[in-house]
């Protein structure tokens, strides 16, 4: 305002004394004080308007810094979010794919031991639905959402060859309710668990026994039940667990992954000796085809 005011009163003093050499106008300087006030006037209008637009230039300049600034920011957010999924990704596939040596190593000992008895038919089925089973392992991604029909359909390629394996000493009860069917689980959830049973239970059993599945949907959540019938009397007193097993603790990894603390897993002891595993996860539905 100061330099206003100055600037002002020299372009005042300027004009009055050029108009007076100008013009044969002797009275003017009587009117210093209107002149001086519209020269001020002018000059708040130019400061004015020069701070006007600097003031919009920052704004500008401050803005595209902000959009440059937001744009980094969600850039390096995209960023540590894909990181996160293939990390996630890698962690999943990792937990899948552990399973396939343990089941092969079983497996294989399987065909080994039909090969050393001349049952050389029977080694042969179990090779073909081996590689089925390994087939469908391979092209079905470890993260994937499928279907617990598909998923029982999965299931049946392992337990066929353990059918094979242990013939009338295995049997199966699948109780699924309709709807359950098209709930979405995770890509092998249940062969490591049935697994299990077959290691602790079956094979250990000289009659062999009974795996149940049951699954039904109650209040928006997916409960299966993996029943079996145990490998008799003398084991039921040894805990739960200090039983060693790569499938329940895969099992578990996996679904932590995948639902935080958003589900629950639990292995009981039957009172017949068997063992019970009950999976509690949020209900996702698959429209049925």
């Amino acid at each position: 305002m100061l330099v206003v005011f100055v600037v002002a009163f020299l372009w005042t003093i300027f004009r009055m004394q050029a108009l007076s050499w100008l013009t044969p106008a002797d009275e003017i300087w009587g009117e210093f004080g209107g002149w001086f006030f519209a020269s001020i006037f002018i000059f708040l209008c130019w400061t004015g308007l020069f701070h006007g637009i600097r003031y919009f230039d920052l704004q500008q300049s401050e803005h595209n810094i902000m959009l440059t600034a937001e744009a980094a920011t969600r850039k390096e957010h995209i960023k540590r979010i894909e990181a996160q999924s293939v990390a996630r990704d890698a962690k999943l596939k990792m937990l899948r794919y552990q399973l396939n040596p343990h089941f092969l190593y079983n497996t294989l000992n399987a065909i080994n031991s039909l090969i050393e008895i001349k049952e050389s038919e029977k080694a042969q089925i179990m090779t073909v639905q081996l590689s089925q089973f390994l087939r469908h392992s391979l092209e079905n991604n470890p993260d994937t959402m499928i279907t617990l029909r598909e998923e029982i359909s999965a299931l049946n390629l392992y337990l066929k060859i353990e059918k094979t394996r242990f013939a009338e000493r295995l049997q199966l009860d699948f109780k699924v309710d309709e709807t359950a069917q098209y709930a979405l689980v995770p890509s092998l959830l249940l062969q490591p668990i049935i697994e299990n049973s077959m290691k602790h239970a079956i094979s250990k059993h000289e009659k062999g026994g009974i795996i149940e599945l049951k699954a039904h949907i109650n209040q928006n959540r997916l409960i299966i039940a993996i029943n079996d019938s145990g490998a008799g009397q003398e084991n039921t007193k040894i805990p739960i667990e200090n039983e060693p097993g790569i499938g329940l603790d895969n099992t578990v990894q996996r679904l932590s992954v995948l639902y935080d603390n958003d589900y629950q897993i639990k292995t009981i002891r039957l009172a017949n000796g068997g063992r019970s595993t009950c999976i509690n996860m949020p209900l996702e539905l698959s429209n049925p085809k």
